[in-house]
């Protein structure tokens, strides 16, 4: 009788000789393995090979699950809004795999909590950050109680239901992929790459749930996560919910100068960078564009020049004067609102924290003083925070109802959940976002780029 086993992320199946597959079994991913006379694929084939073996009652022996079944009951069940409903259904009309899309704000990790209990098997949550993973922790030690385990962050806890991280997940889930019958991937544009997905594929999971506010990804990976996790089985954006689910909104581009030497200094800058770019023959709207000119820059003084006008008439653009001119009055009209302002570059946030005194929040701000901050920003002992770009997602700050965004990158995806961050339902409040740009500069094309999203429509 054929055997099925788990080893180091893979799934190997026992059979007598090499001869030819099973007619259940596709190649590849299967692969005949001499050191061990077994046919070998990677542990997420699990579903499929079995799924076909009981299609044709062909009598097989599973050693390779070690997944336990569950007696889940919501401790804090509520009636799930229509939105979160169709999602569930949809998800199981999908043999539950598949990816939901919903603006943040829309309760996403709830239908999860759902998802988890109509499973009722070994459950492991994927998060991008440490405090997503504790986010989600808190969240489900609420929902079911018990033991929730924690992979990440210094932990080492191996539950039924275990919270961990992208990068955990890559160190691990090869050793105990057979232990978790559903994969949620949090956040899961993150999934595609070389090492995330791999973890993914080390797994055999039967059941698959992905959650994003933005799924597409400008170098096309997105693709990959139906092979992972399955297809989009529900998707509502920003327009579908707005007003009812979640905040009315309103998005506003306000426009500054530079000053005329300011302008000159940018045209100069810009001229260099693009002579280079011609004389190199790079394109920078190529795919690989950006990462040309990097090469191409580091190998003569006439390229690392470039390089320099190139950071210069950015630097330029980004942190004009004149935009700490228009936050000022915008803070000064918002000073009854909780505000959270946004940048690319950690030196406009400080600069920001030292003529406002507005706490900051970066990469380097430790774990502790993040929370502090977060804590009475939400309480209202501080009215804003300003941040480049680690508040982008996973942070859940109802109270705030302005955003100010004075510089970013041109990503669709950035700009979609920047609004989320002040989208999510607190009484009757209307959120606004503002955006403030450089005219006659690079920026108006960023704008533009980062915009092409219908919730700005």
């Amino acid at each position: 009788m054929l055997t099925l086993t788990f080893e180091q992320g893979t799934v190997l199946l026992d059979a007598p000789e090499q001869g030819p597959l099973p007619p259940s079994v596709t190649s590849p991913p299967w692969r005949w393995d001499s050191r061990v006379r077994r046919w070998r694929a990677p542990a997420f084939a699990y579903r499929e090979l079995v799924t076909a073996f009981h299609r044709e009652k062909r009598p097989f022996v599973d050693q390779a699950r070690t997944y336990p079944q569950l007696e889940l009951v919501h401790l804090a069940p509520r009636p799930p809004h229509p939105f979160q409903a169709e999602a569930l259904t949809a998800w199981r009309q999908g043999g539950r795999r598949g990816i939901v899309i919903l603006p943040t704000g829309a309760g996403k990790t709830y239908v999860a909590e759902l998802a988890i209990a109509d499973a009722g098997r070994g459950t492991l949550v994927v998060t991008p950050t440490i405090d997503l993973m504790n986010q989600w922790y808190d969240g489900l030690v609420s929902a079911f109680g018990g033991e929730i385990g924690l992979l990440g962050g210094g932990y080492h806890e191996i539950k039924p239901i275990t919270v961990t991280t992208y990068d955990s997940a890559y160190l691990y889930l090869d050793k105990i992929g057979d232990r978790f019958a559903l994969l949620v991937f949090d956040e899961c544009h993150h999934l595609p790459g070389p090492t995330y997905s791999q973890s993914a594929e080390w797994s055999i999971a039967p059941f698959r749930l992905g959650l994003t506010a933005t799924l597409e990804r400008p170098d096309g990976s997105h693709a990959m996560l139906e092979r992972l996790i399955g297809p989009v089985v529900y998707r509502r954006d920003i327009k579908d919910l707005a007003g009812e689910f979640l905040a009315d909104y309103e998005v506003f581009r306000l426009e500054v100068d530079l000053s005329e030497d300011e302008f000159e200094a940018y045209q100069a800058a810009r001229a260099l960078y693009r002579e280079f770019l011609q004389a190199k023959q790079i394109s920078m709207a190529a795919p690989d564009g950006f990462r040309r000119f990097i090469m191409m820059s580091a190998r003569s003084d006439e390229g690392r020049a470039a390089f320099r006008a190139f950071r210069e008439s950015r630097n330029i653009a980004l942190a004009a004067p004149t935009k700490l001119e228009m936050l000022e009055r915008l803070l000064v009209r918002h000073r009854r609102d909780r505000v959270l302002i946004f940048t690319h570059e950690n030196s406009m946030v400080h600069e920001i924290s030292r003529r406002f005194l507005i706490p900051t929040i970066t990469h380097h701000t430790d774990g502790k003083e993040r929370k502090e901050i977060l804590d009475r920003f939400r309480e209202g002992t501080y009215p804003a925070i300003a941040t480049s770009r680690v508040l982008n997602e996973g942070v859940n700050l109802p109270s705030a109802s302005v955003g100010i965004v004075l510089s970013g990158s041109s990503s669709v995806r950035e700009h979609v959940q920047r609004l989320g961050r002040i989208l999510r339902r607190q009484g009757d409040k209307e959120a606004i976002l503002y955006e403030i740009i450089t005219r006659r500069t690079l920026e108006e094309r960023v704008s533009d780029r980062r915009r092409e999203h219908n919730a700005y429509r």
